[in-house]
């Protein structure tokens, strides 16, 4: 982890926001930072000064708020018949002069607003029902507020941002599901997304695009089960040529010895001459015992010295 990288984690470490991997990252990095160290007891002397200059709130002033704006709301004048009630008169069922015409006409609106409401409606709104469809199910909308701006006159300005769930059911193989989960591998946000997206992609590494997919979350997906899901769905194409680049790339440049490990092991299968100056680089760096012994093996099973020149 580099410096600018720990600034931005900082914040988030000291409200305990971090998930475990990037926490223990970050703490990895400032064991051996002292700049860092001193810039995280400087922002939590920071938090501390903060918490302690902080206004307290007399306990009746919530009380006093609720009766103030209980008796605003009792003193606002009331309509008894605004226009929605109208309107709702004119579809109800009464003796009146003109009941047939009134209702007829209220049937032809609501015949008018059905239809401009279908067709407005945006693609995929409504589910669709059948063999072989995805059902879509709408969840209520999420609202996070993002910016307050008070304005003349009393008046405030509030930005609130929505989020609406949908939950698509189908199989691996339809096309929306698939790239769905080939955008999952990489949202970085949420590990357990990524795995399950993995181990669910795994069985459609025949296709070209989902195996690019996961070549890329082995190189660069900063957790490691996210990465070992991939090596798995990756091994039956070892012999590959941009596989076998890739996975030769991974094995000098991985830091978990678990995924160099199950790399080692797949590359040594396939003997080629190449491999002799990786497994020999890799031994001049490799501290853990029993990479450094497969490698041995393998460099003796293809005649090879251990020692590079």
């Amino acid at each position: 982890m580099k410096c600018d990288e720990a600034a931005r984690l900082l914040p988030l470490y000291l409200y305990g926001e971090l998930d475990f991997d990037e926490e223990e990252r970050l703490e990895l990095h400032l064991d051996g930072c002292e700049p860092c160290r001193m810039e995280v007891d400087r922002q939590r002397r920071l938090n501390d000064l903060l918490d302690a200059a902080a206004v307290r709130m007399n306990d009746g002033m919530l009380t006093s708020a609720r009766l103030e704006s209980r008796a605003r709301l009792k003193r606002e004048p009331r309509l008894d018949r605004d226009w929605w009630t109208r309107v709702g008169e004119m579809f109800s069922v009464r003796f009146a002069r003109l009941p047939v015409l009134a209702q007829s006409l209220g049937a032809i609106a609501l015949m008018a607003i059905g239809f401009l409401g279908a067709r407005m409606a945006p693609p995929g709104l409504f589910p669709r029902s059948g063999s072989g469809s995805m059902a879509d199910v709408l969840d209520p909308v999420a609202s996070r507020v993002r910016y307050v701006e008070p304005g003349d006159a009393g008046r405030v300005q509030i930005v609130i941002e929505e989020t609406r769930r949908r939950t698509l059911t189908g199989r691996v193989e339809d096309e929306p599901i698939r790239q769905l989960l080939m955008t999952a591998t990489k949202d970085p946000a949420d590990a357990g997304v990524r795995v399950q997206s993995v181990e669910l992609l795994k069985s459609q590494c025949g296709s070209a695009d989902i195996r690019n997919v996961l070549l890329y979350a082995l190189q660069h997906d900063p957790n490691a089960g996210v990465r070992l899901k991939a090596l798995d769905g990756l091994k039956q194409f070892a012999s590959d040529p941009e596989t076998r680049q890739v996975l030769t790339r991974v094995l000098l440049a991985d830091n978990n010895p678990g995924v160099r490990t199950e790399v080692v092991d797949l590359l040594v299968q396939h003997r080629e001459d190449e491999m002799v100056g990786v497994l020999q680089e890799l031994l001049s760096r490799e501290n853990n015992g029993y990479i450094r012994q497969r490698c041995q093996r393998a460099l003796h099973d293809m005649n090879a010295s251990a020692e590079t020149y």
